[in-house]
């Protein structure tokens, strides 16, 4: 009599197995437990001060958890050595909310700042190539004629797009955004947002988006992680959002709703 094995379970690309962080006594996440499957965007949905950006700092090894782990194809970031730290955060690029360009470097030069990186590490490219591949990425991203600007020329939105353009270049296996719509007028979130998607479907990278704005996650999530006060509220697609059994997801919903309609 055979027996079938069952089937061998994907490890997750990204893994939150219940983790704990506190700074000065003040839990900001408490048993948080959930995970992103190769090629799926998750969203890390909720209010401010709830502890998404801690999710992503952690993620990267910038904060260590006080209890649980965060893993990376299977492995606890929080036991790797710097060198494998390194490795991380070269296959795992973030977008953080300012930008983080170079402020004495072009749009172009920003850009091309990882491919040249990338030719350093052994992967070498000729200047032409670099410069094809600048053109490539800035049109990818609708900025080809913001090429020689310098930064400080350019809007939060803006910025946020050659941040994008640059952690592209970087050919990454996963992208972190963190708040990408904050703080740009309507008009730049939507911008972004389609940009976001876009690539989402051009490229297949692993992503995690950190927001507290219920459309973009809606638009963007394959599925939603919600935090409420440091512990997850709902971890699932985001059709199931409207039959959510906390009632603090259903006012969030209602909340955001009636703010919309103003």
């Amino acid at each position: 009599m055979s027996i079938e094995s069952s089937p061998r379970r994907e490890v997750p690309y990204f893994e939150f197995a219940d983790v704990h962080k506190s700074f000065d006594e003040q839990a900001v996440l408490e048993g948080v437990s959930f995970e992103v499957q190769r090629g799926e965007m998750a969203v890390v949905l909720g209010r401010s001060g709830v502890g998404k950006s801690v999710t992503l700092k952690i993620v990267m090894g910038f904060l260590q958890p006080d209890a649980g782990e965060v893993r990376v194809e299977g492995r606890d970031v929080a036991q790797m050595s710097e060198e494998e730290l390194a490795s991380v955060r070269r296959r795992v690029t973030m977008v953080f909310q300012s930008g983080a360009l170079f402020d004495s470097l072009t749009v172009g030069e920003n850009v091309a700042y990882p491919l040249r990186e990338r030719a350093e590490r052994g992967h070498p490219m000729s200047e032409a190539q670099i410069q094809s591949r600048v053109s490539e990425l800035l049109g990818k991203v609708e900025l080809t004629d913001f090429r020689d600007e310098m930064p400080s020329a350019l809007s939060t939105g803006l910025k946020r797009a050659v941040a994008i353009a640059r952690a592209l270049a970087a050919q990454p296996e996963a992208i972190l955004y963190d708040e990408p719509t904050t703080m740009v007028d309507p008009l730049m979130a939507q911008t972004i947002s389609d940009l976001i998607l876009k690539l989402k479907y051009e490229t297949g990278l692993t992503s995690i988006v950190v927001t507290h704005d219920m459309r973009l996650a809606r638009k963007l999530a394959d599925r939603i992680v919600f935090l409420v006060d440091g512990r997850v509220a709902f971890f699932g697609p985001p059709s199931g959002l409207d039959s959510a059994a906390e009632p603090v997801v259903r006012d969030f919903i209602q909340l955001d709703e009636v703010s919309f309609l103003k």
